[in-house]
């Protein structure tokens, strides 16, 4: 049995016997892993902080490809306070991290990590809950098969566009409109800058209320009829949203 060291993210765990735990942790290099956490319950258990939800860390692992690993210990890089400490981040937490766990199912690359990580590490340090939201979601369409075209209309690929396209999945322009809503220009930049910004760089977010709103009810709806996904933790999120 091979012992190994992994950065990962617990994306979720659950009760195994009467003192154990089973994570499912999100790796940057192995992808998904299923690890027991021997003991973790245990009050005076090494593992007992380690082995919650949401533990972002370097952990170190009896390794058995395509098998349970076992926990062996975990150094943390980031307990995420913050985050834990307010109701709307958390809620954001859980569903970025259940996100990212179902489009990992569909499609195995390193990108779903780092983007997962990078933007919990921006909410953390206390940017927009929102905005970061609707960056990675924006991202991980094309994950899902289900990618938006921004680099011009869709149908003819002018430049020059007034609309984006549910159902066609891309930008239109003023030609190739039909029904679709016409956006501000802002809104429609700002769709392409989602998608192309490297999160680990944002330094500020100076975005108008009205841009983000528009975006983030541009996404729910596509992610709802398009994606296929259907996360319970999307519902809590917004409902967190709406109180």
């Amino acid at each position: 049995m091979e012992i190994i060291s992994i950065e990962g993210i617990v994306v979720n765990s659950l009760k195994y016997g009467e003192s154990s735990k089973i994570l499912h942790i999100l790796t940057k290099d192995k992808g998904m892993l299923s690890v027991i956490a021997k003991g973790a319950l245990k009050e005076k258990s090494k593992l007992r902080v380690v082995s919650s939800n949401f533990t972002y860390a370097v952990f170190h692992l009896y390794y058995k490809e395509d098998k349970m690993c076992t926990l062996i210990s975990a150094d943390v890089i980031n307990y995420f306070i913050n985050i834990k400490s307010d109701i709307e981040k958390l809620g954001a937490m859980t569903y970025l991290t259940d996100l990212a766990r179902n489009v990992y199912k569909q499609h195995n690359d390193e990108a779903i990590y780092d983007i997962l990580i990078n933007a919990l590490l921006k909410i953390e340090e206390g940017f927009n809950i929102v905005v970061l939201t609707n960056i990675v979601e924006i991202k991980y369409l094309s994950f899902l098969g289900v990618g938006l075209y921004l680099s011009g209309c869709i149908e003819c690929n002018n430049p020059n566009v007034v609309s984006i396209s549910y159902s066609k999945g891309g930008y239109i322009c003023a030609l190739h409109r039909k029904n679709e809503p016409l956006y501000d220009d802002k809104v429609l930049k700002m769709i392409k800058a989602y998608y192309y910004v490297d999160i680990s760089k944002i330094t500020k977010l100076e975005i108008s209320n009205n841009v983000i709103e528009t975006i983030n009810k541009f996404l729910s709806i596509y992610y709802k009829e398009y994606t296929g996904l259907y996360l319970k933790s999307k519902n809590f999120l917004d409902n967190i949203k709406s109180s």
